[in-house]
């Protein structure tokens, strides 16, 4: 802790290929960023190899996002696990919808259930949806299960009884019987007390999947750490403290990507803009969402092929990155992802192994990279092995030389261009077809690899301008540490449409005490927590509900809602509540970025050199390269140029124009010119 309570605030997220560091002095303002390669085998290794060169000095406040239950539920290398379901229901896990996720594919097979078989067990009770109790639960049966887990090596335990929503009894006596042996436990009563029994068993069984994986990584940081306060990136945009995640890491399953989200509203706001669509373009991957004045959350989340019921920010995927490799399929057609070379071994250019040729190496040999800045020096790449990469690539796919160009970059032009086929597509799927017009937002583009691929990618969707964050390599990292403690809740209750307000009030008073409880356990001041309710509503009869803040107007207000989102309403119709939900949000301080006077437009200080760069099939040209640390406010840069940071490199085609603003983030306006 330094002066004034103020004290230095540690940002740290693990991607594919590199682990991201941010360091806020609240006294100095200073802000310090730093990347090291991930450690796939121990991603603990690169978070503790980062902190060893930043030295954030005693009892840092701590914001992580991690990538372990992710990577332990997609490698299904989790806990072994085991099911207690109300007799007769026990294959609920493996019977699921009847919807397929490759509709006209015969072959496609759903993934195997995280519980086998013959560790789904079935428990004699029974609750009817009133919550009633049909048949109690027999005490006398829990010593034999108890010692049936034990016996085939059962490591944690998810429970999910019928009605447990409604009536919870007999999941928590289970729950504590399980506890006092030693097990780790996860209730779908504590997870999540909603109705949908296929959702409500996959969110509680991944939960228990993950939760010894994810509690040993948490634990093994906190003892490292040694700070008091050491918080985890939630899925839904917000923070919470460790220890909580230990018992509930479903909740922290996608926390990178939201990080991301949070800090290019934070940006965007701070530079003027309410409505964006943020381009999150790692080595791995590339993170897309739409925010139109806040960020949006669903509810009908996945990952791996399996539901996950909680809150999460909207974010759509795709399996494009900087490591994304490229490869000839047995039609001869040129394809880029979703394999990726990852930091180990990395693209060709590192030199640490890899052969096959990726996105990142097709930048280098179109002269869209300079080899010896990247990582501000720190690792240099290697140009002749990404031009033999890709010129074998070439061969396979029978490209030849066109003009002054040579196969490998001609081979490297196809890379990016399918490439940046895939991410057009993304953005079209959470704008266009949700009925927003992109010509209304701008795009945030952050991500290591995100500054080369932006500009074209707006152009192509009809995007008007992209903002670039000075802090956009690390922009994921820097956004947990502008993220709130928040706290969701769900309880089904199934009420008619002509429940009163007050009623519904009356409902969420527990939730709401629950709610500031928590938070101010968690060492939130009172006087800084937000509750917002919300209720789920359908029209009698129909599958899924659609979530609305809750007012003394609700059911006009759905109507609304679902003439807009579908385009009719039937004010008529009978409708019920099916759900009601609370966000619980603690406010926290933001750290706030230093702001420069805008001065003189001509950039010459930051000139470096003119160098060869492939502009399209037919056309290379000297191209000017500035340093971005150099680069100041109001300064004007015109395409076609690159900007070269140490973490993060800016391609501008011809005609686009970019200002920095006083927030050092380059604005570019783009050109219609293709």
């Amino acid at each position: 802790m330094t002066e004034n309570g103020k004290r230095l605030r540690l940002g740290i997220d693990i991607g594919g290929t590199f682990t991201d560091f941010v360091l806020v002095d609240e006294v100095s303002g200073s802000i310090r960023t730093y990347k090291v390669p991930s450690t796939s085998s121990n991603p603990a290794d690169a978070v503790l190899a980062g902190l060893k060169i930043l030295q954030p000095g005693p009892h840092p406040y701590i914001i992580h996002g991690s990538t372990v239950a992710t990577n332990a539920l997609l490698e299904r290398k989790g806990a072994r696990t085991a099911l207690l379901a109300t007799q007769g229901f026990k294959d609920v896990l493996a019977i699921g919808r009847q919807t397929r996720s490759e509709l006209y594919d015969f072959f496609t097979d759903r993934p195997e259930p995280l519980v086998p078989s013959d560790l789904r067990l079935e428990v004699e009770e029974r609750i009817d949806h009133q919550g009633g109790i049909i048949t109690p639960l027999k005490a006398e049966q829990i010593p034999a299960l108890i010692a049936h887990l034990k016996d085939r090596g059962v490591e944690s335990v998810a429970i999910c009884l019928l009605f447990s929503f409604v009536n919870p009894i007999h999941e928590q006596l289970l729950a504590q019987a399980l506890r006092d042996e030693g097990f780790q436990v996860s209730p779908s009563c504590e997870i999540l007390p909603e109705f949908r029994e296929y959702e409500r068993s996959s969110t509680t069984v991944i939960n228990a999947y993950v939760a010894p994986i994810m509690g040993g990584y948490v634990g093994l940081l906190e003892e490292r750490l040694q700070t008091r306060d050491f918080y985890i990136m939630q899925s839904n945009g917000g923070i919470t403290r460790a220890e909580v995640v230990r018992a509930e890491p479903v909740r922290a399953i996608l926390s990178g990507p939201a990080g991301g989200v949070v800090g290019s509203q934070y940006i965007a706001k701070q530079a003027g803009f309410e409505r964006l669509i943020s381009f999150d373009m790692g080595g791995t991957s590339t993170d897309v969402s739409l925010c139109d004045g806040g960020i949006q959350v669903t509810y009908e989340g996945g990952i791996g092929g399996f539901p996950i019921r909680i809150p999460v920010v909207d974010i759509h995927t795709v399996g494009s990155g900087g490591g994304s490799i490229a490869r000839v399929d047995p039609g001869g057609v040129l394809r880029v992802g979703p394999d990726s070379a990852g930091a180990e071994p990395g693209p060709v250019c590192y030199g640490q192994g890899g052969t096959s040729p990726t996105v990142t190496d097709a930048n280098l040999v179109l002269g869209r990279l300079a080899a010896e800045t990247f990582l501000g020096g720190r690792m240099e790449l290697d140009e002749e092995a990404s031009e033999h990469a890709l010129e074998v690539l070439a061969d396979e796919a029978q490209l030849r030389s066109v003009g002054a160009l040579s196969s490998a970059q001609v081979a490297a032009l196809g890379v990016i261009r399918v490439t940046n086929a895939h991410m057009e597509r993304a953005l079209r799927v959470i704008s266009v077809e949700r009925g927003y017009d992109p010509q209304d937002f701008v795009l945030v583009s952050f991500g290591g690899a995100g500054g080369l691929h932006a500009v074209e990618l707006a152009r192509a969707v009809g995007i008007p301008r992209v903002l670039i964050p000075r802090w956009a390599s690390t922009l994921s990292a820097f956004g947990m540490l502008t993220a709130d403690i928040l706290k969701d809740y769900v309880q089904t209750v199934m009420l008619p449409g002509n429940i009163t307000y007050e009623e519904l009030e009356g409902r969420m008073g527990g939730m709401m005490e629950r709610g500031v409880k928590e938070l101010v356990e968690q060492g939130v001041n009172s006087k800084d927590i937000s509750l917002h309710r919300e209720i789920d509503m359908r029209y009698v009869g129909q599958g899924y509900e659609l979530s609305l803040p809750l007012s003394s107007e609700f059911n006009r207000d759905f109507h609304v809602l679902h003439k807009r989102r579908y385009g009719y309403s039937a004010p008529d119709a009978p409708v019920e509540v099916v759900n009601v939900r609370l966000r619980a949000v603690g406010y926290v301080p933001k750290p706030s970025l230093p702001l420069k006077q805008a001065g003189d437009a001509d950039p010459a200080v930051a000139f470096m050199e003119r160098r060869s760069v492939v502009l399209n099939e037919d056309r290379a040209d000297l191209v000017p390269f500035y340093s971005g640390e150099r680069l100041e406010p109001g300064n004007e840069l015109v395409g076609p140029t690159v900007v070269i940071y140490k973490d993060t490199t800016i391609f501008l085609a011809g005609g686009d124009r970019g200002v920095v603003d006083e927030g050092e983030n380059l604005v570019v306006e783009i050109s219609n010119n293709e």
